[in-house]
């Protein structure tokens, strides 16, 4: 592959909502470029970008591919992302790695909350976005209708570059706007067209688009608008430099129309993307911190050391492990030793790659702003500055989202413990939006991540990568005990058995706390009844209790403990003696305090399109939860309500069914709140019958 300076390199995530026909348009672009042959299928499972094992069983994307290709004198860097939401952490390392986004909407769903999402999230990495309307060869689409309803949801300033003359299964033919023809394609996929000149309505439509767009492109430069009010118009070239100016600001947003399964519009698509969109050189300084120091710092795309991100691992098969990093500086060359700024040690970059899907092609030198990958890095993961020289800087790390559904696993065969801890860990080095733990109050280990199918994914990695057979299960729930009114006892501990004797009595009386105010354990004691020296003794035994519940097993909170008199013997009393009564006087006081439960309350924001309101708040009412108030966005709704966390089991599975996989949802704690009597018994017993089963 040649090698290429900055300004001549296009760096592009392809992010939207699912099966918008982001692969197949990322095909498309491969075979205009002749990286492939002919295009693939996603039925067939042949596709460049999918060619991982499970993203072929389920037909989606799952895993951010990275595919170079050439066009013109330019080199595309393109990361094609997956469109679930399950996913969206790989749509997130991509966005971060790039300098725009090329958007893609399906013909026939129109703008989605997925859209909205990626949308959202490359405005908040300052990327500059370019629009598509992909799928025009699928019956019943509606052009017009899809760039209203982008006009509505991303700004007036959205203008269509193409238009579609004859949309539906025998799509291939687009008017191009700027240069005011029509390109009819050719039907063999290989991109190719003819221009033609267009007639009647057509040309009048061409010759007001055109002249719209002008405007648009003369604001961002006085000269050209000049020029256009005197010669009454520009040429392609003429416009170049205002053109990309206007996409850099986003004072317009460039719509295409394309079918990227038939190759229809993308080959002119890539054109106007080689020649006006954003390079690396629209971002020659980023914000920064210096390692050493904290303080803010900034990178220079003309500095000489290399300065590069780590934003995405994978493990490939035959390969190892692959890093894939972005470049912000200096040009970087195999055999460079660079350090690890976030984690510390230095790497040596051996065999780097460019890619395109699982092929890779070996160069030597990469230039700033370019992207690749590496093998076998010694201690570098995901998020991770790679410094040369004497530089030493840290580039602000993704932000994932939280997870919003758990599940606990176990071995199916004891002594796999350790193969599932080493398989987890690299699972997590991978994708950062799956997190795992293992609790030790509940005593399970919890996974979890961004949806059901999110953690099936990572269960069957797990199975067939690690070798190691594991059985899903719903998670415990953190339940609390307190109490809700005073109590007192009187325990005495005595043990004779043939040896030393144990003895110790302990007075203690408890009483409610606020809610969060914790465990508070004091002493009153006076005289000479109890040696001061069997205190923490007593705390000791309380603390256990405590820990391993008194009436359900679970941990007690929010309640003050007065140890305040007691008996002793002068030769049995000893520690063990004071925690045993310690521990039995805390539960017998406990007990006779109107003991209750306490359950956990999330907090959970649900974004819904309109249509699915009523059904999205009727199912959070018969999860005993409140809605706490609404809020409008567009056509979508913000519902934000509290529910017991017990009723949220995989509640992002509901979601996605109740609307029809246009619905997602946050959630995190709250508080705790006291759990309903009748449901409180069935704990109560349900925690019982394990124990007898244990």
């Amino acid at each position: 592959m040649t090698e290429y300076q900055s300004a001549d390199i296009r760096n592009f995530a392809v992010v939207g909502h699912g099966a918008s026909g982001k692969t197949m348009l990322c095909e498309s672009i491969l075979a205009c470029s002749g990286v492939i042959n002919r295009l693939g299928a996603i039925e067939a499972g042949n596709t460049a970008s999918d060619y991982h094992s499970d993203e072929q069983e389920r037909q989606i994307s799952i895993h951010s591919t990275l595919l170079s290709a050439e066009w013109q004198g330019k080199k595309f860097n393109i990361i094609d992302t997956p469109g679930y939401a399950d996913f969206i952490g790989e749509s997130l390392g991509a966005l971060s790695a790039v300098d725009f986004a090329l958007v893609v909407i399906g013909a026939n769903q129109g703008v989605e909350v997925g859209t909205e999402q990626v949308w959202n999230y490359a405005g908040d990495y300052g990327l500059p976005k370019l629009l598509v309307i992909n799928g025009m060869d699928k019956e019943h689409v509606n052009f017009d209708t899809t760039v209203a309803q982008a006009k509505e949801r991303f700004g007036n300033n959205v203008f269509p570059m193409q238009i579609p003359v004859n949309p539906g299964p025998a799509f291939n033919q687009v008017l191009d706007v700027l240069r005011k023809k029509v390109l009819t394609f050719a039907t063999d996929g290989s991109g190719t067209f003819e221009e033609t000149d267009p007639t009647g309505d057509l040309a009048d439509q061409a010759e007001e688009l055109h002249e719209a767009l002008i405007e648009y492109v003369a604001e961002s430069d006085d000269s050209l608008l000049e020029k256009f009010f005197e010669e009454g118009g520009l040429s392609e070239d003429e416009m170049r430099n205002g053109f990309h100016a206007a996409i850099q600001s986003q004072s317009f947003i460039p719509l295409f129309c394309t079918a990227g399964g038939s190759n229809v519009g993308v080959s002119r698509m890539m054109e106007l993307i080689a020649k006006y969109g954003p390079s690396p050189e629209d971002r020659p300084v980023i914000k920064c911190k210096d390692a050493r120091n904290d303080q803010p710092a900034e990178v220079k795309m003309d500095d000489n050391e290399v300065v590069a991100v780590v934003f995405k691992t994978i493990s490939e098969a035959h390969v190892g492990e692959l890093s894939f990093f972005r470049t912000y500086s200096g040009t970087l060359k195999t055999g460079d030793d660079l350090t690890n700024a976030t984690q510390g040690g230095s790497e040596r970059f051996g065999q780097f790659f460019v890619m395109a899907g699982k092929n890779r092609t070996n160069v030597s030198i990469l230039h700033a702003g370019d992207i690749g990958a590496v093998v076998k890095l010694k201690n570098t993961h995901t998020g991770d500055t790679l410094c040369g020289g004497k530089t030493r800087v840290l580039l602000d790390p993704v932000n994932y989202p939280k997870p919003n559904i758990h599940s606990a696993i176990k071995p199916k065969a004891k002594g796999d413990e350790e193969k599932i801890a080493v398989g987890l860990s690299t699972l997590h080095e991978e994708d950062p939006t799956f997190v795992y733990r293992v609790d030790s109050e509940l005593k399970q280990t919890i996974i979890s991540g961004q949806g059901e199918l999110h953690l099936n994914v990572i269960a069957n990695r797990l199975q067939k990568r690690f070798n190691v057979d594991i059985v899903t299960m719903q998670t415990k729930i953190p339940y609390r005990e307190t109490i809700k009114g005073k109590g007192e006892s009187k325990y005495r501990h005595k043990k004779q058995s043939g040896g030393a004797g144990q003895f110790a009595e302990v007075w203690m009386r408890i009483e409610p706390l606020q809610r969060g105010e914790g465990i508070d354990f004091v002493d009153s004691l006076v005289g000479q009844n109890v040696d001061r020296v069997f205190v923490p003794s007593v705390e000791k035994g309380v603390t256990s209790a405590v820990t391993d519940g008194v009436v359900a097993g679970y941990r007690v909170v929010d309640v003050r403990i007065d140890f305040y008199d007691g008996k002793q013997h002068p030769v049995d009393s000893k520690d063990i003696a004071f925690q045993i009564a310690g521990k039995h006087a805390f539960k017998e006081a406990f007990n006779g305090a109107k003991p209750c439960l306490l359950e956990p309350i999330m907090t959970i924001e649900v974004k819904v399109p309109e249509d699915f309101m009523g059904d999205v708040m009727g199912d959070i009412s018969g999860r005993r939860g409140k809605i706490l108030g609404m809020d409008s966005d567009g056509g979508f709704q913000i519902i934000k309500a509290q529910v017991p966390q017990s009723e949220l089991y995989h509640y992002s599975t509901t979601i996605r069914s109740l609307t029809g996989g246009r619905g997602i949802h946050s959630e995190e704690l709250s508080h705790y709140e006291e759990v309903p009597r009748d449901l409180e018994k069935k704990i109560i017993a349900a925690s019982q019958k394990d124990e007898e089963d244990e």
